[in-house]
């Protein structure tokens, strides 16, 4: 057998392996050693969705945002070398937000590695532990061992990335030169591997009768549902909220606060975070039982509530042993996904609506300020008041890190709105956002995706729109320029005068027009509320909607908000 021959029968092994295996989608970036996969992966476009990203960096987050969107594995394929080093922030992303990623990176052959050759780096095991698993293939060669080698191990490299908790793998694969191959898709056909079962995580009947216990013994119960992982049940947890009749306070990442089934509405607190900044509130809400499903919430006043409150009882249920617990304040932890398992507990709840009532008024009180907002400001969470109110039903919404989240926090209200909110909130950072979220449209052309975003996170992923260049993209940017960093005037630092702008306000005097017409978006400079909805009215395929704001005004006006609910949660309780 020629070397082509040989090459040819090892890399379609691997792709008929990761199709096999359930892959559907692949994000490549141009390179030389990656030559013979990437004309592998072409060859399939009758079985795989092929995209395309010059940039490593964004290639990443935009194979993340389509399997977030998914709840499949995507493959990233890149060349040897920091090609590869791209990746790394993406990879972390996907670790700490459990999404499954198949990481393949071509390498140079051993002989070439450590002793000058260009492009060539230490690739074996790059990612360390942020990634479940990672395994270095073996050169081509004519071994009878090496082609079932190759198609076992993408076969267990996609299981493992599905496990839960979901996540990135990495598969490390040398090739010498020649580098060409011949384009026969009967090439590596699987010989034995049939299919992969990965089951979802039930808790044992112990922990459910537990459960069924807690409940049951609760004085003050309490859920709080942070973003929930790919795949989660939400009609089966729908009917343990029915059952339980607790306060739900729903950050809004879990979805959670939209499209909520009428009968639930009564339970679910959008407002926790303005209105546990009250002091006398949390003391008097004070919570004996808490159940959280999900992340830990971006709220900081709740975490200070919970450790605060000391429960007796703190459940947290989640897919990963090494469960979400930064206060060290859990008493117990069920091993599980959130499923239809919730639906079948048999749960009495001791809730006679005392409690409930308490979280009730105070979200009704902050919900009239919150609503009230626009009427007497312009500053960013206005703006975001009047986004909410324009998308339309039917859409999905990627938020930023830093203040973008935080004012959805503040600003989203329940409703039985169709809109769904994502965010990459694994290791809370701003980078790769605009990619992730053009990989989550790919994946989802039937929903409009609406992106949230900041100056400076723009400018951190403004390579994104590459990708818009080489396949069909449709997204509308909605970006807050506040001139700099908007989220360090509501810390410490901001009192500090010295240095302040040069280290943490970081103002760079930059707009996006010239940026949207080099990649033909479509382009609005708004100013106020009524300008931004008059924008998204446009509803282009590729928009970019630029709101400027003022850092110190928004500072002010989100602190008035605050001040006002806590003076109405004043009289509130000392009339009572």
């Amino acid at each position: 057998m020629s070397n082509r021959e040989t090459l040819t029968n090892y890399v379609y092994t691997l792709v008929n392996g990761l199709i096999q295996a359930g892959v559907q989608d692949v994000v490549v970036s141009p390179g030389s050693r990656s030559t013979p996969l990437a004309y592998a992966f072409a060859s399939k476009s009758q079985e795989l969705s092929l995209y395309r990203q010059v940039d490593e960096r964004s290639a990443g987050f935009f194979a993340l945002g389509i399997a977030k969107a998914k709840g499949r594995p995507v493959v990233l394929l890149c060349t040897s070398g920091t090609a590869a080093a791209n990746y790394f922030p993406a990879i972390v992303e996907a670790k700490y937000a459990r999404v499954p990623l198949i990481v393949i990176t071509a390498d140079r052959p051993h002989e070439l590695r450590e002793v000058g050759a260009p492009q060539t780096i230490n690739q074996v095991h790059i990612y360390g532990e942020n990634v479940k698993w990672s395994a270095e293939f073996p050169i081509p060669d004519d071994a009878s061992q090496t082609l079932p080698y190759i198609e076992h191990h993408v076969v267990r490299a996609a299981a493992i990335a599905m496990a839960s908790p979901m996540g990135p793998v990495h598969l490390n694969v040398p090739f010498r030169e020649p580098l060409l191959i011949n384009f026969n898709e009967e090439a590596g056909a699987s010989k034995r591997y049939v299919q992969s079962f990965i089951s979802p995580l039930a808790p044992s009947l112990a922990a459910m009768r537990q459960l069924e216990k807690i409940v049951a013994s609760a004085e003050r119960g309490l859920l709080v549902v942070g973003e929930l992982s790919n795949g989660s049940d939400m009609a089966g947890l729908w009917t343990f909220i029915r059952a339980v009749k607790w306060p739900v306070l729903v950050e809004s990442l879990s979805n959670l606060r939209t499209n909520i089934p009428k009968d639930c509405i009564p339970y679910i607190v959008s407002t926790y975070d303005a209105i546990l900044k009250h002091d006398a509130f949390r003391y008097t809400v004070k919570v004996d039982t808490l159940i959280r499903f999900g992340a830990q919430p971006v709220s900081k006043f709740l975490m200070q509530f919970i450790a605060a409150s000391e429960p007796s009882v703190y459940v947290v249920v989640d897919e990963d042993p090494m469960f979400r617990d930064s206060i060290s304040k859990a008493t117990h932890f069920i091993h599980a996904n959130v499923g239809q398992w919730l639906a079948s507990l048999q749960i009495e709840s001791r809730e006679q609506g005392d409690y409930l009532a308490l979280w009730q008024q105070a979200e009704t009180i902050a919900t009239a300020r919150v609503e009230a907002y626009p009427s007497w400001s312009t500053d960013e969470g206005a703006q975001v008041a009047a986004m909410l109110e324009a998308i339309p039903a039917g859409s999905d919404l990627f938020v930023s890190s830093s203040m973008p989240v935080r004012d959805i926090d503040t600003f989203l209200m329940k409703t039985d709105k169709d809109i769904r909110i994502l965010a990459n909130r694994g290791a809370n950072g701003i980078d790769g956002v605009v990619s992730t979220a053009l990989g989550y449209s790919a994946a989802n052309p039937q929903r409009p995706m609406y992106l949230l975003i900041g100056d400076l996170a723009l400018l951190h992923d403004s390579n994104a729109f590459i990708a818009t260049r080489y396949q069909k993209c449709q997204l509308h940017v909605i970006v807050m320029n506040n001139d700099g960093g908007g989220i360090f005037s509501y810390l410490p630092q901001a009192k500090v005068t010295e240095h302040y702008e040069e280290l943490f306000g970081t103002p760079t005097a930059i707009t996006f027009e010239q940026l949207a017409g080099l990649y033909e978006l479509e382009y609005s400079a708004v100013h106020d509320c009524t300008q931004l909805k008059e924008a998204m009215k446009r509803n282009k395929q590729l928009q970019l909607i630029e709101v400027f704001t003022n850092r110190v005004e928004n500072t002010a006006a989100h602190r008035k908000l605050w001040q006002q609910i806590a003076e109405d949660l004043t009289a509130w309780l000392q009339s009572n």
